[in-house]
């Protein structure tokens, strides 16, 4: 859900998102996402969830132009700014550019976002309005307060999907519909890259897990049904990797099965970065230890202001230990978050070891004889904890 930004981390030296990984599903602009993320510190796995398919072949879309242009539309709506694009240089290449411009110019246009509306305009038209939300239901329910729509013939360019519901809606009041599909939305040709992302998010190796579009968490959970991880997936997502979506309507599917997801307040791919790099170090715990001040992040730690990357293992014994800061945490239970289990505690004295070897600092981590670890968390901090 939206929200105000956090307070920002205590600790400025390191980007936002340094000590960070953040997971793309992205297909269309995933190269733009990554960059920016890569540009504030964060490191970026990607595995698209779906692919932009043309249809087999452009008879559907030529056989809705030519219904259009032997009888024009009263409305048209406007949904994706690439499948408008795509349309129009589609009809371009038959020779029916200028006469769908002037067909569609005499319609009333709505366009479902700024996307849609630049596009528009990019074609020499002028949307009539375009909804605040950039959601097909805030444009559904617009055509629908007209009330009875009999004889009202509309035409939807479709953005990947059949839209049916909104379809229906529209019949139902009465309207002629004309759908203009110009893409098909599908799985990825090569899984590969999704399930290693999706492996990445299940082993707790994602700390976020971005999308930009409603399509992409469907076709991440059609792979993890697949392959029998839906439950983990949503495990997961409910704990600590974070969903960052780039609005709403995105996050809808996933606010569905009760996945804490957020959105900036702008729709917007730049936005959808700063909000990350604002709300994954606010969540991350900063520690004053051992004279030391030490914020704990997904793969590293700042330790003073530095960043110490830190291995798998030994990061599951600090985050255990970080939750309860000063308290003494057994082996046992220590044993039990280390990656790949095992019974045998010398792995806990190992992964502690290793730990303060990452951290330069042995004395952040103490040992309490025959009792376990802990952070030496400095008295003044621990008095008030």
């Amino acid at each position: 859900m939206p929200a105000s930004p956090p307070p920002r981390s205590r600790t400025r030296s390191a980007p936002p998102l340094a000590g960070y990984t953040v997971a793309v599903t992205a297909a269309r602009r995933a190269e733009e996402l990554g960059a920016l993320l890569e540009r504030r510190g964060a490191a970026v796995v990607h595995g698209p969830a779906l692919r932009i398919a043309p249809l087999a072949d452009d008879e559907e879309l030529r056989d809705a132009t030519g219904q259009l242009l032997a009888r024009p539309p009263d409305v048209a709506v406007a949904t994706t700014g690439i499948g408008f694009r795509g349309w129009m240089e589609a009809a371009d290449g038959w020779g029916e550019g200028e006469a769908l411009r002037g067909v569609l110019a005499a319609s009333e246009l709505l366009a479902r976002g700024p996307k849609a509306c630049g596009a528009l305009r990019a074609a020499g038209l002028r949307e009539a309005w375009s909804p605040a939300s950039e959601s097909s239901s805030e444009v559904l329910e617009r055509l629908l307060a007209r009330g009875d729509l009999a004889g009202l013939r509309i035409a939807v360019q479709l953005h990947g999907e059949p839209l049916r519901d909104f379809l229906d809606a529209l019949r139902g009041a009465g309207a002629e519909v004309v759908p203009v599909p110009v893409y098909r939305w599908t799985g990825p040709l090569d899984p590969g890259p999704l399930d290693r992302l999706l492996d990445a998010v299940l082993s707790g190796g994602v700390d976020a897990l971005t999308f930009t579009s409603a399509l992409a968490a469907a076709g991440l959970y059609a792979r993890a049904e697949e392959r029998g991880a839906a439950d983990d997936l949503t495990r997961v997502l409910r704990g600590r990797t974070q969903v960052a979506c780039v609005g709403p309507v995105t996050a809808a599917p996933l606010l569905a099965r009760d996945i804490p997801a957020y959105w900036p307040e702008r729709f917007r791919v730049g936005a959808l970065v700063r909000l990350l790099g604002e709300r994954l170090p606010a969540t991350a715990p900063v520690l004053p230890a051992a004279g030391h001040t030490m914020e704990v992040r997904g793969t590293a730690v700042l330790l003073d202001g530095e960043l110490r990357p830190v291995s798998p293992g030994p990061m599951a014994v600090l985050r255990v230990l970080a939750r309860r800061p000063g308290a003494v945490v057994s082996c046992a239970d220590l044993l039990g978050c280390l990656p790949g289990g095992g019974t045998d505690e010398h792995a806990v004295e190992a992964a502690v070891a290793r730990l303060r070897g990452a951290l330069g600092v042995p004395s952040v981590v103490q040992t309490v004889t025959k009792r376990g670890y802990r952070i030496a968390l400095d008295p003044a901090a621990a008095c008030g904890s």
